[in-house]
């Protein structure tokens, strides 16, 4: 499996490293499966815990020491639902070649959540639900 991580999953790891995203992550580390974001996701990440929550950007910083870092694809369509902001996720999921898209962005991924074939087969999730699910 090859797990892609949205800017709100990184920062839900970074800001409660005891929470069910950090969990996926340490188990990612210990090579159950591959971890993956885009520099995009990342920035969005450290923006937010810059403002919010500065005390974990260390945190963020040293998690990512287990990522690969991907770029977003350019030879795939997004779906149309999908807002203009999380396209560049969508599309570094995709160029990543992730077999799971975790986020916690009910609202806009919301309608493609555990539908492969409306997402190029990436199955988006929640944290919560891709725990569920193993």
């Amino acid at each position: 499996m090859r797990l892609f991580f949205d800017a709100n999953t990184l920062f839900t790891a970074a800001h409660n490293p005891k929470g069910k995203a950090a969990f996926v992550i340490e188990l990612g580390g210990a090579g159950h499966w591959m971890l993956c974001t885009s520099a995009y996701a990342i920035e969005e990440a450290r923006r937010n815990l810059a403002a919010k929550f500065p005390d974990a950007l260390p945190v963020l910083m040293e998690s990512l020491t287990r990522f690969e870092i991907g770029h977003e694809s350019r030879t795939h369509a997004c779906p149309e639902s999908l807002p203009a902001k999380d396209r560049p996720i969508y599309l570094a999921a995709l160029g990543c070649r992730a077999t799971h898209l975790l986020t916690g962005d009910i609202r806009d991924f919301g309608p493609l959540m555990n539908q492969p074939d409306k997402t190029g087969g990436i199955l988006v999730q929640t944290v919560s639900h891709f725990l569920e699910c193993l």
